[in-house]
């Protein structure tokens, strides 16, 4: 197997029925996703390994693959494989508990362009949070595009991909985490709650923000208020802002003296 095309992001693609159903197998390569021609017949194998796995299969048309791989000896079969293996919801709040610190959470909702995620990730890590989740459809992954973004910061904060981003909000809660959607809707500013305790940050993707489907399942929602002329933030640059006011918080927090006197 060759890397088809030639270009960086060439080399995150496996082609052939061989080569990703041993590299599903193995398990030391996490899969971004798998496009397949048909989900029957010889590609059954491929697909069940791949749904055993929770990786993402996409039906995909001849042409559309033949693009991918220009030889052709792609058999039908193409997966893109991550950076980084991705976590768990569990996990990640285990993280959180293992520092006995209260959660602090990035949510993001179809951030699509993976410089954003990265820089994301980036500022996420820097600020200490336990984890961010992406969605697993219409939003960037881990790719090595995500990677060189983020700085190096991928390989220290733990990112979830989840099926249903409503489902896994409702879940956090029921967690105990107190789940914040930032828009310019809102008429809270950010600086007027707590961020002190358990924290999720929800945040949309570019130009469409957070989806009313996922909105609707925030506890709260703030805004970060503008003076420009500009409606909303880089998704990077609100992540920053609001994470580093949670941050402030919880060393003001810590930095007040005893109140006992002990």
């Amino acid at each position: 197997m060759a890397p088809p095309g030639g270009s960086a992001e060439a080399q995150e693609i496996l082609y052939g029925l061989h080569a990703v159903r041993e590299a599903l197998k193995a398990g030391n390569r996490p899969l971004q996703r798998v496009l397949v021609l048909r989900t029957d017949k010889q590609f059954t194998d491929v697909v069940q390994l791949a749904r055993s796995q929770r990786v993402p299969i996409h039906v995909q048309p001849l042409a559309s693959i033949d693009r991918l791989v220009p030889n052709g000896k792609h058999q039908g079969v193409v997966a893109f494989a991550a950076a980084k293996a991705y976590q768990t919801e569990e996990s990640i709040l285990a993280r959180a508990a293992q520092r006995n610190e209260p959660p602090l959470l990035v949510i993001l909702d179809g951030v699509e362009d993976p410089h954003n995620l990265g820089a994301v990730l980036r500022t996420a890590e820097g600020a200490g949070a336990h984890g961010v989740f992406i969605p697993e459809r219409r939003a960037a992954g881990l790719t090595s595009v995500v990677a060189k973004a983020s700085a190096g910061a991928i390989d220290y904060i733990p990112v979830a991909r989840v099926t249903n981003m409503s489902r896994s909000i409702e879940s956090l809660k029921a967690a105990g985490v107190w789940i914040y959607g930032v828009t310019p809707s809102a008429n809270k500013i950010f600086t007027d709650v707590d961020l002190r305790g358990p924290v999720g940050l929800v945040l949309g993707g570019e130009g469409t923000g957070i989806r009313p489907g996922v909105l609707q399942h925030c506890d709260e929602c703030v805004r970060i208020p503008l003076s420009g002329q500009v409606e909303s933030l880089n998704v990077s640059v609100a992540a920053a802002i609001v994470l580093f006011e949670a941050v402030r918080q919880r060393r003001t927090t810590q930095d007040r003296p005893d109140s006992t006197g002990s």
